[in-house]
C-alpha cells in the first residue's frame, strides 16, 4: 500500500504541472488580458475596468494623458499612450517578463504556497479564498451530505423493489428532478418561499440574518440552516437523480452474480445477503463517483446557485475573476482544486481497500 501510495503521489507532479502549462498557454492567446483591459480604463473606452490602475512604482495612472503621435504598442486600445505608460503597466502585472519565465516564477511560488495577490482587489488571494470558503462548503459539504444520505437508501430500495409500482412512481420523479436545471428550481423556490407571489417562509440572501452574531448559539445554527434550505434544495435534486439511479443499476448488477444465489442457497436472508455481500460489491462505483461530484459541487457547481441567492462563493469568485483576467487568482484556484481533486481521488482509492480488501494495490500498476 506505502509503494502504490508514492507512486500516485509522484504522478500527481506532471499531471498538475500539465494542468498549469495548458492553461497558462491558453491564457496568453485570451484577448482582453489585465494589460488590455488597464489599457482600455486609461483610454476610457471601458469604464467597467478598475477605478484606478497603480503603477509598478506606486504611481497612479488615473487621469494621464495619452501620447498623441504614439502609433500603438502591439496591445488593443493602446494606440494615443506612450510607451512609457505601456511599460509601467506590463511592469506592474509582470508582463514585462518573458511568459516562460513568468510561469516557472508562477510555479516556484505555488510549490511555496505563495499565491500573490489579487490584480484588482487589495488582498492576497489565499485570504480571499478563504474569506470566500465558508460559502462553498457549506453549499458542497451539505448538498453532498443530503443526496449521498438520501440516493443511497432509495437506490438500494429501488434495486430490491424493482419493477414494483414503488420503483416506478419514484423513477419518475426522479427523472423529471433530473431534467429540470437547478437554477429554474431556484427560481420556482424563490416565486413560492421566498416572498416572490406566495409565501414568505425562507430568506433570500445570503448565509445568516442581520444580527447573527448577538444570537444565542441554538438560534445560530437554526438561523443558518434556515438560509441553506432553498439553495440545498436547488441543488441537490439532479445530484440526487444521479446517484439514486447508480445506486439502483449498481445493486441490480450484484444481485445478479452468482455469489449472490450462493449466499441464498447457503441460507442466509435477504438482509443478511444484502449488506453482508451485495453492499460492499455494489457500493465501489458510488465511492469511484464521490470525489467528481465533490468536487463538482464544492467548486464549480454552484455558480448560478450562489447568483441567484446572492452567495458570495468559490463559484461565483471564480467567474468574476475568469471574465476580469484576474490571473492570480485563476491560476491560484486551479491549482489549489486541482491538487485537492487529486488527492480526494487517491482517498477514495484507499476506500475501496477499506470496502473490499480483497483488493490489492501493491500489485497494481498506477
Amino acid at each position: 500500500m506505502g509503494a502504490y501510495i508514492v507512486r500516485r503521489l509522484l504522478l500527481m507532479i506532471p499531471t498538475l504541472l500539465g494542468i498549469m502549462i495548458i492553461s497558462f498557454v491558453v491564457a496568453q492567446f485570451a484577448p482582453g488580458g489585465p494589460v488590455e483591459q488597464a489599457i482600455a480604463q486609461l483610454s476610457g473606452t471601458d469604464a467597467a475596468i478598475s477605478q484606478r490602475v497603480t503603477g509598478a512604482e506606486g504611481g497612479d495612472f488615473t487621469g494621464v494623458q495619452p501620447a498623441e503621435n504614439n502609433q500603438g504598442s502591439g496591445y488593443r486600445g493602446s494606440r494615443g499612450l506612450s510607451p512609457e505608460i505601456v511599460e509601467r503597466i506590463e511592469r506592474q502585472f509582470g508582463f514585462d517578463r518573458p511568459p516562460l519565465e513568468r510561469f516557472l516564477t508562477m510555479m516556484w511560488n505555488y510549490l511555496r504556497f505563495d499565491f500573490g495577490e489579487s490584480y484588482y482587489r487589495d488582498i492576497s488571494v489565499v485570504d480571499l479564498i478563504l474569506e470566500k470558503m465558508p460559502v462553498s462548503i457549506s453549499l458542497g459539504l451539505w448538498m453532498t451530505l443530503i443526496s449521498y444520505g438520501i440516493s443511497i437508501p432509495l437506490g438500494i430500495r429501488k434495486a430490491v423493489k424493482d419493477g414494483s409500482r414503488f420503483d416506478v412512481w419514484t423513477s419518475t420523479v426522479i427523472i423529471v428532478g433530473y431534467a429540470v436545471p437547478g437554477f429554474l428550481v431556484a427560481i420556482l423556490l424563490i416565486v413560492l418561499f421566498a416572498g416572490g407571489s406566495f409565501w414568505s417562509i425562507f430568506p433570500l440572501r445570503g448565509l445568516t440574518s442581520t444580527g447573527w452574531a448577538t444570537m444565542s448559539w441554538y438560534q445560530q445554527i437554526l438561523d443558518y440552516f434556515w438560509h441553506l434550505v432553498l439553495p440545498i434544495t436547488a441543488m441537490s435534486l439532479g445530484a440526487f437523480a444521479t446517484t439514486t439511479l447508480l445506486t439502483k443499476n449498481s445493486f441490480l448488477d450484484e444481485i445478479g452474480k452468482q455469489y449472490v444465489v450462493t449466499a441464498r442457497a447457503k441460507g442466509l436472508n435477504e438482509r443478511q445477503v444484502l449488506y453482508g455481500h451485495v453492499f460492499r460489491n455494489a457500493m465501489m462505483l458510488i465511492i469511484a463517483s464521490f470525489p467528481g461530484a465533490f468536487i463538482g459541487a464544492f467548486f464549480g457547481g454552484s455558480l448560478l446557485i450562489e447568483t441567484i441567492f446572492s452567495l458570495d462563493g468559490l463559484g461565483l469568485l471564480g467567474f468574476e475573476s475568469v471574465a476580469r483576467r484576474d490571473y492570480p487568482v485563476v491560476f491560484a484556484t486551479l491549482y489549489i482544486f486541482s491538487l485537492l481533486g487529486m488527492l480526494i481521488g487517491l482517498l477514495s482509492d484507499l476506500a475501496y481497500m477499506w470496502i473490499d480488501p480483497r483488493i490489492d494495490f501493491e500489485s497494481r500498476e498506477v
